[in-house]
Formats: structure tokens, sequence, C-alpha cells
């Protein structure tokens, strides 16, 4: 690049030393001038090539120091993240062990709740078993007890006058209002007398039985100077059966019980004189003392 500039300067020097030149040295200067001049632009050419080059180079030096950085960068990011995962998977391994372990707990738990239910359902099954048994002995007892109603009973008395049946763990034994008493009276007939001692002889030989009386009547109303309506004529009624149990059979007064219905929990519509008829009645009940029915229920008294 400094040859140029030397060769022009000597040239110039000359030509000041001499003022006459021949045309053929002239145009050989100018030549040699010319190519200077040229390579002179072809360096400056090179020079801004070289530059750009450089400036190039120095672009791509930053990319690769920025992508560099933006690796390590995202390098530093999947080290935490995959620390952070370590972590949770850490954390997810413990609670799972806490299950497991509590999943152990529970299952000896739940084996030891299944025992218990087994146990407590099979100790339902066995009072299931009492209770079945005791309610077949208990039937056994009843339909015993109407076979020999039915037989006592059977001489001298209309049937659709007495009826005797079984519901559930009693006895019934119904008799129509005019086998024991007056229309509208709570005093006993004759009749009632010959009735009343027959049931009488059954209770006895029963000794583990207690004895209701319920007195029932139609819904026609009645106020007398002895009795103020249906309600006090039923339950006079009935204390007339049970003082006639006590004092003229000897009935034990401790398993007899009286009660009146009136003219309610009616067996038939009174609205008809075939209904008034079977809805005037008294009814006994024969039932189990319930000391007696528990025994039942248990084994060793069995």
């Amino acid at each position: 690049m400094k040859t140029p500039f030397k060769l022009l300067f000597v040239l110039a020097a000359g030509l000041s030393m001499t003022a006459c030149v021949s045309k053929k040295k002239f145009a050989d200067l100018q030549s040699r001038y010319d190519r200077s001049q040229a390579d002179l632009v072809k360096c400056g050419d090179n020079l801004q090539d070289y530059k750009d080059r450089l400036t190039a180079m120095s672009r791509t030096k930053d990319d690769i120091e920025s992508q560099k950085n933006s690796s390590i960068r995202d390098r530093d990011k999947q080290i935490t993240d995959m620390g952070l995962q370590i972590i949770d998977l850490r954390t997810l391994r413990d609670k799972q062990l806490d299950a497991m372990s509590n999943l152990t707990v529970l299952s000896k738990e739940a084996n030891a709740n299944i025992d218990k239910t087994l146990s407590q359902l099979e100790k339902k099954d066995k009072y299931i078993n009492l209770l079945q048994a005791a309610r077949t002995k208990t039937d056994s007892i009843n339909l015993a007890l109407a076979v020999n109603l039915k037989q006592v009973l059977n001489e001298g008395i209309e049937d659709k006058d007495v009826e005797i049946k079984i519901d559930k763990t009693v006895v019934l034994i119904n008799i129509s209002d005019k086998m024991l008493f007056n229309s509208g009276s709570a005093k006993l007939s004759a009749k009632a007398t010959t009735v009343l001692e027959k049931i009488a002889q059954i209770i006895k030989s029963k000794p583990d039985l207690e004895v209701m009386v319920e007195g029932y009547t139609d819904n026609v109303a009645i106020n007398t100077e002895c009795v103020s309506d249906n309600w006090d004529l039923s339950v006079k009624r009935s204390t007339a059966v049970v003082r006639v149990l006590q004092q003229n059979f000897n009935i034990d007064p401790n398993k007899l019980i009286a009660a009146g219905r009136g003219e309610y929990n009616a067996m038939a519509s009174n609205s008809t004189p075939e209904g008034k008829m079977a809805n005037r009645r008294t009814r006994i009940i024969l039932m189990p003392r319930l000391d007696q029915f528990y025994d039942l229920l248990n084994p060793d008294k069995r």
C-alpha cells in the first residue's frame, strides 16, 4: 500500500528536477501511475472487503456467543427442572410408601371388621333361630289351646256366637253380645256364666297365660243413669267379665286385664243390622306372659 505513494513522490521529484521529459518516459510513467491507481482502488476494495468480512465474523462470533449462552441457560434450566422433577418423584414415592403403609393398616382393620361383622351375623343368626323356635313353640301352644277351647265350648254353644282364632302369638275368643249381656246393659246374663265357666277351665290349665278382656259396642249412642256412653258401656262389660272370672271361678286377678274399646276398632260396618251385631261383642285374649315368652328365647331355659 505504501509503494504507490513513494512512486508518486519520486515521479513528482523527477518532474521538478527536469522540465523536459521525453514522451516515451512520460507515457511509461503515466501507465505506471494508472496501474498504481488501479492497485490503490483494488487495495481499497480489498480493505473494505476485509472490513466487511471482519464485521460479519464479529457478528457471527456474537451470534455464536449468544447461542452458546442461550444453550447454557437452556441446559441450566433443564438441570433445574430435572432437579425439581427428582424432588417431586421422591415426594410421590414417599407418599406412595405412606399410602402402602396406610393400606396395610386399613387392610388389617378391614379384616378385623369383617371378622367382627361375621361374628355379629353369626350371633344374629342364632338369635333369629331362637326367635323362630320360640315362635314355633308359641304357635304350637296356641294351636293346642285353640283346639282345647273349641272342644270345651262345643257343647251347647252355636258356632256363630263364639269365634276362636289364632292371631300371631295370641288366641282370640270373640263372643257375641247376645251370649253375655242384654241390649244396652253391662249385667251378665245367666247364659254368660256357662260360657265363662268353660273358658275359665282352659285358663286354669294354663297358668303361664295372661287374659285380657275387651268390650266392644256398635255406634248407636247410649246415655242412661248407669252408662254415660259407649266407652263407658264397653269398659263396664269387660270389668263385669273379669269380676266373674275372678270371683266365681277363682282366676288369679294378677293375670287378668280389663279394657274397653267402645264403638271403635269395629269388625264390620255399622251401616247394617248384621254389622252392628258383629261389632257388639266381647273379646277374650289369651296370651303368653312376656317373661314366659322371653324364657323361650333363652337357650338355657328351653
